[in-house]
């Protein structure tokens, strides 16, 4: 990592500047979204089972963000910003970002280390700089409570101490969120750790990052659109990869490791090859596994996350794509919100290279906790409502003992697909539906889909950061459901009562 005084440090590989994405037609004074469409404008990405045809844009990386230390601290600088940016070829939109107009640069730590990062809000409405899937104290983390004001300042800090991972940060105003996150207003921040892997491991040439988000064009290609209206959200006609329309990236090593984020609202991706071959899971949310596993598609709901490896033949030129899939709703609430689409999400061809990569056997993943003998908590995920309530602010819903372990039943009572995240901590799924979990979700986890009539059962470990004053959230994470109120508040205490959070009126509905 870089320790000199600049702004961004641009990786080897080559694709061009920053877009990404628009959603509602409102405004909350950042800029004219340009003409919307209504809906049933409905066009899809082009779709290459023979790849060549298509998807021939340099794939852009996300530039590592350049930090500085100063007293023993890796000190990180982020500017929230807007403009309009060409999404698609022909198409502006207005979006917002960190550091730019569009996503936000790579943030990287390790392990052990302080970090303290300034956030400066260069739009016109409030926000906020949510560290997604980190564990750090309630004060520090960026939800509606540290709200940061037009022109204002905030700063985060605290010390890592969790395992290497692909996180995320991203915006968490309250009411907004769907709005400033739809429009680009997000980033990674990658965990190390002082064991290396064994995975392929230099960024931006054979460890790859794919921030997945969905836009909606009118008919044509001509013009920004209206997002489609679903039970989970607001669903886009076209799929875009780190801001890059049709994105193709060329492989200079035999193993790829791509770390995969599902930024989009609320649309899921059902990832698969078109080549049909295996490829091998490496780590989920919260870091990585005890082993590769073998899969032939991968499914991730909004927010979450899987490193995932890919074997590279010297001919190979191959499409990761996501295909239909399940949400257990209606057939028809199946269709409006994306399920049975078929999209082209990054083309992979490869050059000449290393040909001898092998992949690890097994890889040094964090144990997990001891399971509980009997469920601690119950919540009910209903339309927009947890456990028959919407978020409020000022109410503290649940009241943890800090540095305790829980078992959490989470169970889908609704006719509409949630996912569900928890702030502050990783957890473990021990079974959906009773039944052992998918492959995808018996590593470490902070988002989990939980489709209508399914439950799923969670291992929480909470952190020592007691703070009765100060709540966490948990919440869906399909945005539409949680500026809805589909959110509710936990403190951690370490004995004292846990008293009415103090919060900026500003972030409410």
């Amino acid at each position: 990592m870089s320790t000199a005084a600049s702004n961004t440090h641009e990786p080897s590989a080559e694709g061009p500047p920053p877009i990404q994405i628009k959603r509602r037609t409102f405004l909350l004074g950042i800029g004219a979204l340009g003409a919307a469409g209504g809906i049933g404008y409905w066009i899809k990405a082009r779709q290459p089972d023979s790849p060549g045809v298509s998807f021939g844009t340099p794939l852009r990386v996300p530039p590592l963000l350049d930090s500085e230390m100063i007293d023993g601290e890796r000190v990180f600088r982020l500017n929230a910003q807007a403009g309009a940016t060409e999404l698609v070829p022909g198409v502006s939109f207005a979006t917002m970002g960190f550091n730019g107009a569009h996503l936000g640069p790579t943030l990287r730590a390790a392990r052990g280390e302080k970090v303290r990062i300034h956030v400066t809000n260069e739009l016109t409405v409030p926000t906020t700089a949510h560290w997604h899937g980190m564990v750090l104290p309630a004060s520090q983390d960026g939800t509606a409570h540290q709200s940061i004001n037009p022109t204002a300042t905030w700063t985060a800090a605290w010390q890592i101490e969790q395992p290497a991972a692909t996180l995320w940060y991203h915006p968490h105003p309250h009411g907004q969120t769907e709005l400033q996150v739809s429009r680009g207003m997000a980033g990674l921040f990658l965990v190390d750790d002082e064991a290396p892997p064994g995975l392929p491991a230099e960024y931006g040439v054979d460890d790859v990052p794919l921030i997945i988000q969905d836009v909606t064009v009118q008919s044509g290609g001509q013009r920004p659109g209206t997002p489609t209206t679903t039970p989970i959200g607001r669903i886009g006609n076209t799929v875009i990869v780190n801001g890059t329309y049709e994105p193709h990236f060329v492989a200079s090593t035999s193993l790829v490791r791509l770390r995969i984020l599902n930024a989009s609202a609320a649309r899921c991706y059902n990832l698969e090859l078109s080549t049909r071959d295996v490829f091998h899971l490496a780590g989920t949310d919260g870091g990585l596994l005890p082993a590769p596993v073998p899969l032939s598609n991968l499914l991730l709901s909004p927010a979450e996350r899987a490193e995932v490896v890919i074997t590279v033949p010297p001919d190979a030129d191959l499409v990761l794509r996501s295909v239909p899939h399940d949400l257990g709703m209606s057939r028809g609430d199946n269709v409006t919100s994306g399920a049975e689409d078929t999209y082209g999400i990054l083309r992979i061809t490869r050059a000449n290279g290393d040909s001898t990569s092998k992949l690890p056997a097994t890889l040094p993943a964090a144990a997990h906790p001891t399971r509980a003998a009997a469920v601690d908590r119950h919540f009910m995920l209903e339309n927009t409502t947890i456990n028959g309530k919407s978020m409020d602010m000022g109410r503290i819903d649940t009241v943890i003992a800090a540095g305790s372990t829980e078992t959490w039943m989470i169970e889908n009572t609704s006719r509409r697909a949630h996912n569900f995240h928890i702030h502050g901590t990783q957890f473990i799924v021990n079974t959906e539906n009773g039944e052992s979990p998918a492959p995808w979700n018996r590593g470490w986890k902070d988002t989990i889909f939980i489709a209508p009539g399914s439950s799923a059962e969670l291992t929480v470990p909470f952190s020592a950061y007691a703070d009765p004053m100060t709540p966490y959230m948990y919440h869906c994470h399909m945005l539409w459901h949680e500026d809805q109120g589909m959110m509710a508040q936990y403190v951690l205490t370490d004995g004292k009562p846990a008293a009415a959070p103090l919060h900026n009126g500003d972030m409410h509905h």
